[in-house]
C-alpha cells in the first residue's frame, strides 16, 4: 500500500538514494539548487511517498525571498520512481505539499517545472513572470501559485533563500 507522509528525520540517506535513480547528478547543475543549497527545507514541508518500507517519491519546499514580493516558498524537486510514474504518486505529494503550506499559512509557492503537469494544481507563468532565479533558468518552466490572494502579482527581483542553514 502506497503511503504519503511528512519526510521523518530518518529519510535523508533513502531521499538521496531515490533522487540520485531519478534525477540522476544533472541535478546539481539547477538553478533551484543553488536556493537549496546548505539549507534545511520549510518546517513540517516535506514529503515522501512509501510502497511497504521502500521510499517511491519526495517532495520538498524551501523559504525563500521572492523580489520585492516578500516570503514564498519553493517547490522541489519532486520526485517518483519510474515504475510508479502515472500511478497518482507525483499528485498525490504534490496535494499534500500544496495544502500543508496553505494550512501553515504561506502565501505562495514558486516552482522550475514542465508547464503542462503543473498547471492541474494551479501553477502558471503569470505569477513568476516579474522575477527570476540565481543562475540559468527557463523562463518558460518558472511557475507560480499564489495560495493567499495575488500576492505575487507585480513582483519583481531574484529569489533568494532564507531558509534554516543546515548544521555544520
Amino acid at each position: 500500500m502506497i503511503v504519503i507522509d511528512r519526510e521523518g528525520a530518518s529519510s535523508h540517506i533513502d531521499r538521496e538514494k531515490l533522487l540520485d535513480r531519478v534525477m540522476g547528478p544533472e541535478r546539481f547543475k539547477k538553478s533551484s539548487e543553488v536556493i537549496r543549497a546548505g539549507r534545511l527545507p520549510a518546517d513540517g514541508l516535506a514529503f515522501v511517498a512509501h510502497d511497504g518500507k521502500h521510499m517511491i517519491g519526495t517532495v520538498r519546499l524551501w523559504n525563500v525571498e521572492a523580489g520585492n514580493g516578500g516570503s514564498a516558498l519553493m517547490l522541489g524537486p519532486l520526485a517518483v520512481e519510474k515504475v510508479y510514474n502515472g500511478s497518482g504518486v507525483g499528485a498525490g505529494l504534490m496535494y499534500a505539499a500544496i495544502n500543508a503550506a496553505f494550512d501553515a499559512g504561506h502565501r505562495a509557492i514558486l516552482l522550475v517545472g514542465d508547464p503542462q503537469y503543473y498547471a492541474r494544481f494551479g501553477f502558471m507563468a503569470a505569477p513568476a513572470a516579474g522575477l527570476s532565479m540565481p543562475g540559468y533558468f527557463d523562463r518558460h518552466r518558472f511557475l507560480g501559485l499564489n495560495l493567499n490572494g495575488d500576492v505575487l502579482g507585480g513582483t519583481s527581483g531574484v529569489l533568494c533563500p532564507t531558509g534554516r542553514s543546515k548544521a555544520h
